[in-house]
């Protein structure tokens, strides 16, 4: 990428390459699809898609796969046109990028539908929530398949700043959870990066949430018509770490900060 300045870099890039792993959500996903059908999923529909850059990944993987990205941003999904999908070359005729509120889009039917980062926790009340499980449940073929991710612990509900320098970049991520509110559990937090020549990208991303447990969305889920919605529990390493392997349970050790999927089946 160049010598890293806050005035030099493309904030978008950077989210690529220190928040998402297409690559670990896909695998993840698609060994969830294959043990409940059989058979490799096809069409898979990134929601709240962004960049692209999950659905970029799943065509990369096979001349089969197909991929419908749903983003309200018209600015991101250009860049993501740009940046990702042109680089695919025939392939990114295998992607569509439509330009819509997620409530709203219903085909074609997807495989499988991933909703990652967190996205869906903008809609802060249980009847938004359902509505869009509601609206992304008909998006889906008759055996399809839904993965969202969650975090928590107690550390999500204090106002707190992590850093942390990216492997092989040069640039430190920083998380910063700026706001909480314990009566309605919304929450406020900004990304920021900081680069060797001192020079700092303050709030190049804010989010707006409400911080949903596990048990509100599986059962929403379940309400919207999934016949069964399961918790994947991150593994612990020797270091203390989370281990990036997530088996499903329905109990686990409460600790200070968690990641999670989430696997619904119609």
């Amino acid at each position: 990428m160049g010598k890293l300045t806050a005035r030099t870099v493309d904030k978008h890039r950077l989210y690529e390459l220190s928040v998402q792993e297409p690559g670990a959500d896909l695998d993840f996903a698609e060994r969830q699809y294959r043990r409940r059908r059989g058979t490799p999923p096809r069409l898979v529909r990134e929601d709240f898609c962004g960049t692209a850059a999950l659905s970029c990944k799943w065509v990369r993987r096979r001349r089969a796969n197909r991929a419908l990205g749903v983003d309200l941003d018209p600015n991101v999904l250009a860049w993501g046109r740009r940046h990702n999908l042109a680089p695919l070359g025939e392939a990114a005729e295998r992607v569509t990028l439509v330009e819509a509120n997620v409530l709203d889009v219903q085909a074609p039917k997807a495989d499988m539908t991933l909703a990652m980062n967190f996205s869906y926790w903008v809609f802060k009340t249980r009847p938004e929530l359902v509505r869009y499980l509601r609206s992304a449940y008909r998006g889906l073929k008759p055996d399809g398949v839904m993965v969202l991710d969650a975090f928590g612990g107690s550390d999500s509900q204090v106002v707190l700043e992590e850093k942390r320098r990216v492997a092989g970049q040069a640039f430190t991520y920083v998380w910063d959870q700026a706001k909480f509110n314990p009566i309605t559990n919304e929450i406020t937090c900004h990304i920021h990066f900081e680069f060797p020549d001192g020079s700092r990208m303050p709030r190049a991303f804010t989010y707006h949430w409400r911080l949903w447990s596990l048990t509100e969305v599986c059962e929403a889920l379940r309400e919207t018509g999934f016949r069964t919605a399961d918790v994947y529990w991150e593994g612990e390493g020797q270091d203390g770490e989370g281990d990036g392997v997530f088996r499903r349970t329905t109990r686990a050790e409460n600790c200070p900060g968690w990641i999670a999927y989430i696997v619904a089946a119609k």
